[in-house]
């Protein structure tokens, strides 16, 4: 009798590894299979790389002459396309612009209606943040690193790593970059602008 019962506890012990072998091919399928549908273009504009809002981002990098698949980016690695989003920082917005910042380049492009309240319409601020951009490609030669290290750490730090560490403006090496954060932001800035230009041609 404990013969036949040790038979059928075996034959249950061994069902239930079928199961769960079953079980986790199954999910490993799965995972697969939903890897494999991520990749396709269609899924990547709408899960990966949205690009709400892409008539004002285009307007206005043609405007200010800065590649709209790198405001895209920003915007992304920013705020993820979001309006209303503040930083425990302070910024606000789809660009996530200082208020101080986005007061300053009112006042360089002649914008009488500034007020922090207006920075989380998605016009403002995608106009001042790509002005921004703009402005900071013209003060680093258009070395995008180094604009954006600056959009991200400010235009102070950077000017001191060049001085401290002898970057000149064919800066590249964004490995260099002394903040961790700053180099993890450019170098996703950089990896999504590559992303927009194949999926948003």
């Amino acid at each position: 009798m404990s013969e036949f019962r040790e038979r059928v506890a075996r034959a249950r012990r061994a069902g239930r590894r079928r199961s769960y072998a079953m079980i986790l091919a199954l999910f490993v399928a799965l995972l697969i299979g939903f890897f494999i549908v991520m990749q396709l273009p269609s899924m990547q504009r709408a899960w990966v790389y949205p690009y709400p809002h892409r008539e004002l981002v285009e307007t206005y990098a043609r405007a200010y002459q800065v590649d709209s698949s790198l405001a895209a980016a920003v915007i992304k690695t920013e705020s993820k396309f979001q309006s209303e989003v503040h930083s425990h920082r302070g910024a606000v917005g789809l660009m996530q612009l200082m208020p101080d910042t986005a007061k300053w380049i009112a006042q360089q492009i002649d914008d009488a209606s500034y007020s922090i309240d207006a920075l989380h319409d998605p016009e403002h601020n995608i106009r001042y943040g790509i002005w921004y951009l703009h402005s900071l490609q013209q003060e680093f030669h258009g070395n995008d690193c180094l604009a954006l290290a600056a959009y991200n750490a400010g235009r102070g730090n950077v000017r001191e790593w060049m001085k401290e560490y002898h970057w000149d403006y064919d800066f590249a090496d964004i490995s260099a970059i002394p903040y961790v954060e700053t180099r993890k932001y450019v170098k996703r800035v950089l990896e999504s602008k590559k992303q927009y230009e194949v999926l948003y041609p």
